[in-house]
């Protein structure tokens, strides 16, 4: 098996509403996410993957379409903050992600986790699977999910 991983950014907001400190406030955040891929290399001749696990851009437009592209610019809301979820449904067409966990940088990760498992899932059928999701919330601090 062999791995390998794919960067992107995206920006979004969100607020923790329970929060002792500041993030209980509406904010944003540059988000960067790190998509890992576990597989065998494909091998076969002609194939434009030949020798890859899977294409970079590949990997990329599927992760744009199922996740980054839902989720860029977008407000990520709790779905019992009943508060904010009123509040931007009277914006007009303000684009929101109603998530059904307080969106924590865990777990937004783990949902962002699930949603691309099944995108990758034995594309190829060389094994390949979603093996690691890693969000950074800002340069320092990040969640990491690894396939159990």
């Amino acid at each position: 098996m062999i791995t390998i991983t794919r960067k992107l950014e995206f920006d979004a907001g969100h607020r923790i509403p329970e929060h002792k400190s500041q993030c209980r406030n509406l904010h944003g955040h540059r988000y960067t996410i790190e998509i890992t891929l576990k597989g065998e290399v494909i091998e076969q001749e002609g194939s434009s993957d030949n020798g890859m696990l899977m294409d970079f851009s590949d990997v990329k437009a599927l992760a744009n379409q199922h996740l980054v592209h839902v989720w860029d610019h977008a407000f990520l809301v709790y779905d019992k903050d009943v508060v904010v979820r009123d509040f931007l449904a009277s914006l007009p067409d303000h684009k929101t992600v109603i998530i059904n966990k307080i969106p924590t940088v865990e777990n937004l990760a783990r949902t962002a986790f699930d949603i691309l498992k099944p995108v990758y899932q034995d594309r190829y059928g060389t094994g390949l699977r979603l093996h690691r999701i890693l969000l950074h919330e800002t340069p320092n601090c990040w969640a990491e999910v690894t396939e159990a």
